[in-house]
């Protein structure tokens, strides 16, 4: 499922790099979602690029997670827990697309000048769904400087919220930290117990 998403949006976002034409019909413009009830840009958006570096990233970072929350969601799977592991994921990662781009809608709705583009919503869904599983395997802060998963969350959070209050740098931070916090509530909607799975792999539960 990761592997096909990643050759979707490469395919897409290549197209649109070379077709102002199919970037404009693609890219996240809450003024025309709203005013022209263009609503495909909601999802849309979410498989193109501002360039080949946003891609990169995106993509080298859900390669790295999205096969380890696809193991997870065929564990939940194989529990009972879930029926389809591949319905879990795809509403993980296109939820995370749209929901993680309503705080933007809301903000820039009378801005026709705003535009958005890029998987990071729903990216940062699919990391965070793994913090929830892992709390405390390392990650890279940094890309350097190896600390807990739950501790990386924290401070990744805390950052978004830092740099959408500051903006200024072009970079859609609120899609960043609803995308997250969409991802590390998902395995709470899909059945409240799992908190305890949560507070086991954490150490405070036995």
């Amino acid at each position: 499922m990761t592997i096909i998403i990643i050759i979707v949006t490469v395919g897409i976002s290549m197209l649109a790099f070379s077709n102002r034409e199919i970037m404009d019909k693609l890219q996240f413009t809450p003024y025309r979602t709203i005013h022209n009830k263009e609503w495909h840009r909601l999802f849309t958006h979410g498989f193109v690029h501002a360039d080949y570096m946003h891609l990169f990233i995106n993509m080298f970072v859900l390669y790295s997670f999205g096969a380890a929350v696809e193991s997870i969601f065929k564990s939940l799977q194989y529990s009972g827990i879930i029926q389809s592991w591949v319905l879990h994921f795809s509403v993980l990662y296109f939820g995370g697309i749209v929901i993680a781009s309503l705080t933007t809608l809301k903000k820039h709705k009378d801005n026709f000048y705003y535009h958005s583009v890029g998987a990071s919503g729903a990216v940062s869904a699919i990391v965070f769904t793994f913090i929830f599983f892992d709390p405390l395997q390392k990650l890279l802060f940094m890309f350097i400087i190896p600390i807990p998963a739950i501790v990386f969350g924290v401070l990744y959070l805390a950052y978004t919220h830092y740099m959408s209050k500051k903006g200024g740098d072009n970079i859609n931070h609120d899609a960043h930290f609803i995308g997250s916090v969409f991802g590390f509530v998902y395995p709470l909607l899909i059945n409240p117990k799992l908190f305890f799975v949560f507070l086991e792999r954490l150490g405070i539960i036995n």
